[in-house]
């Protein structure tokens, strides 16, 4: 439960902090420029896009959705945390200074990553539609005007299909989780080794702020575009009939470049508020955990 509430925290700092960032890339992934029956806004870059919603939506519209975020990122931040380090635990037999191997950490991580997934895809299903603007063309039932508006309506209007819209792409982004653990891991693992300190060993702030920012780095340049497609699968809007759809339209109509759309705000939000998530995680789950020692 450390970890839980460690993770929970991290991911609840870093959302209230850097949301406007993720509304905007959300915005730039579901544009594809052919649906002429939406009006949606073009923005030219990141502050383009950020002084055109102030001016024309005014400034709280950054923080739509921000509900539903935070409840995503926290439980996600949660129980990802929580999982994987359970699944570590196993495979120590309880000894948390036994290094594990490169594909033992990738076996945690997938695991960890398919279960939070199961548990969290609603919340994304939400929290995307709510970022988007333009939903007054939309039929009541369709229309979300805050968290538990969107949760009840999808539940009732479109069950489980509704439910886990984007469900697919999101298990292959399961990767992304994969690739960010393993790396910050192994980068925990060899610093340790170098220093000849054990695993378990409480590093500095800076170590642990380098380590995230790296590690999500390599995550999100080599595994975006499942984003893109996930977004445009769970967009109201969105006229593509599946996965090989949105692939085949993308590749057609906007090239290369359209799997990677919004992935500037994507890394300016997402790394820092990896960092924040990290630093809180294992500063407080140090804390909890000493706490724990001695009672």
């Amino acid at each position: 439960m450390e970890h839980f509430v460690s993770g929970m925290s991290g991911g609840t700092v870093s959302t209230l902090i850097l949301h406007p960032l993720d509304l905007i890339k959300l915005r730039f992934a579901v544009h594809d420029g052919l649906d002429s029956s939406v009006h949606r806004p073009k923005y030219r870059g990141i502050i383009h896009a950020f002084f055109r919603i102030r001016q024309e939506e005014g400034l709280r519209v950054l923080y739509r959705g921000v509900s539903a975020s935070m409840i995503g990122n926290s439980s996600s931040w949660g129980l990802y945390f929580f999982f994987y380090n359970a699944f570590k635990s196993q495979l120590q037999s309880g000894n948390v200074d036994h290094q594990l191997s490169t594909k033992a950490h990738i076996a945690c991580a997938s695991m960890t990553g398919c279960l939070t997934l199961a548990m969290t895809n609603p919340i994304w299903v939400v929290k995307t539609r709510l970022c988007l603007k333009d939903n007054s063309a939309l039929p009541n039932h369709m229309r979300y005007h805050h968290f538990r508006d969107g949760i009840y309506k999808l539940v009732k209007y479109e069950g489980i299909s509704g439910m886990y819209k984007g469900f697919i792409p999101g298990l292959i982004g399961v990767s992304h989780g994969v690739v960010q653990f393993v790396t910050y891991d192994e980068m925990k693992k060899y610093y340790c080794n170098f220093n000849g300190v054990p695993i378990s060993s409480k590093l500095g702030t800076v170590h642990y702020l380098t380590m995230a920012a790296l590690s999500k780095f390599v995550a999100v340049t080599t595994t975006y575009p499942y984003q893109v497609v996930r977004a445009r699968l769970q967009d109201q809007h969105g006229q593509y009939s599946g996965i090989m759809d949105i692939i085949i339209k993308i590749s057609r109509y906007e090239g290369v470049v359209g799997f990677y759309k919004g992935l500037l705000p994507s890394i300016i939000k997402v790394t820092p508020a990896t960092c924040i998530t990290f630093v809180v995680y294992e500063h407080l789950s140090k804390f909890l955990s000493g706490l724990r020692t001695q009672q």
